[in-house]
Formats: C-alpha cells, sequence, structure tokens
C-alpha cells in the first residue's frame, strides 16, 4: 500500500470528535492529505492519537508510512504506541543522577533506545532485590543526561512483572550495580483491548 492510502487509512480510524490540547482535528488532517503534504498530516495523526486510546491497526498503520517514508524517529514511535495499546503504557517522572555520583557521563538517546533494569519492588527468592528491564523513552526532548530530569515511557520485556506499579510509587533505574536515577511512576494504563472490553 502506497503512503497517501495508508495515511487514508489511519484517518478514518480516528474518531472524528477527536480534538488535541491545540484545537488539532481530524479535519486539518485532511487538509495536508489532499495536498499531498504527508509528513505534516502522519505528525497530526500521531497527535490526535495520544488524545485518546485507539487501535493496534491504526498505530501499525502510522508506522507503515513512516517506514516508507523513511522517517525513522516517527517509525520508531509508531512501534512504541503499537507495544504500549498491546502491553499498557507506564509513565513516570525520571531523574539521573549527577555524573559525580553514576556511571553515566553523557546523555543517551531519549528514542527507546535505552533498556536499563529497574528495582519496582519485586525480590528474588532469598529476598535480594531482582532487577526488571524496562526500555525508555524520553518524552519531549531527544536526549537526557546526568543531571536531567524528565518524563518518561517505559516498555518492559516481561510486562507481567510490573502490574502492581501504581502512580506515585517509586522505582529506580540501574545501568550497572549502582541507581543512576529514581523516579516516579505518573500514570499506569491498561492495553487498550482491555480497557475498551
Amino acid at each position: 500500500m502506497d503512503v497517501p492510502k495508508l495515511l487514508e487509512a489511519a484517518f478514518l480510524l480516528v474518531p472524528e470528535e477527536t480534538v488535541t490540547e491545540n484545537d488539532i482535528t481530524i479535519n486539518d488532517v485532511w487538509g495536508y492529505l489532499t495536498h499531498d503534504e504527508w509528513e505534516v498530516a502522519l505528525e497530526l495523526l500521531e497527535e490526535l492519537g495520544g488524545v485518546h486510546p485507539l487501535p493496534l491497526s491504526f498505530w501499525e498503520t502510522l508506522a507503515t508510512a513512516a517506514e516508507q517514508m523513511r522517517l525513522e524517529k516517527s517509525a520508531a514511535w509508531c512501534h512504541w504506541r503499537c507495544y504500549e495499546t498491546r502491553n499498557g503504557i507506564i509513565r513516570a517522572d525520571l531523574t539521573l543522577r549527577p555524573a559525580s555520583e553514576s556511571r553515566r557521563q553523557t546523555p543517551f538517546s531519549g528514542a527507546g533506545v535505552l533498556r536499563p533494569m529497574w528495582d519496582i519492588g519485586n525480590r528474588t527468592p532469598t529476598g535480594e532485590p531482582a532487577l526488571n528491564i524496562a526500555a525508555l523513552w524520553v518524552e519531549f526532548t531527544p536526549s537526557l543526561g546526568p543531571g536531567e530530569r524528565s518524563a518518561v515511557r517505559l516498555a518492559p520485556l516481561d510486562p507481567s512483572q510490573w502490574q502492581h506499579l501504581q502512580p506515585g510509587q517509586v522505582i529506580a533505574m540501574h545501568e550497572d550495580r549502582t541507581v543512576a536515577g529514581t523516579a516516579v511512576v505518573l500514570e499506569v494504563l491498561p492495553p487498550v483491548a482491555a480497557s475498551t472490553a
């Protein structure tokens, strides 16, 4: 399927009454589609997809369109949203330790590349902390460095291990044996299929 058809297919999955915080509507997307401004249409559809849960096929279609347009970051974001649609959303406010107190000396990409370990309260049979792996997407900034703070989204390797998380809970990020940062859980949402059942 070509890019315009993919974008139109995604467009059709957005409820007509959907409006973003900055008043973007599905009619705005249609205007860009009819003028072959596909990249802008894709960005607006991504924004509309954040208003309320949309089906997995919406994000899969956008991911395919972004890949065909060679928009790597958009494709990565759409694949990330596919994961969240299937497994649920975990958002947290992460503060990294300063460079003087941790192994990390440089910023890392915020686009879901880093897969650190997390102390989320799980324990081994002997009572030691059991660390769980989750990829990390930094919201609103392309990277995050030592001593910095940002809202993040987490994609656990094994979502079943994370089901006990609650907003307000403090979890610790590890890149080695030491704590690299701490995060306060902001939001835990179920998979889209579970929330619409």
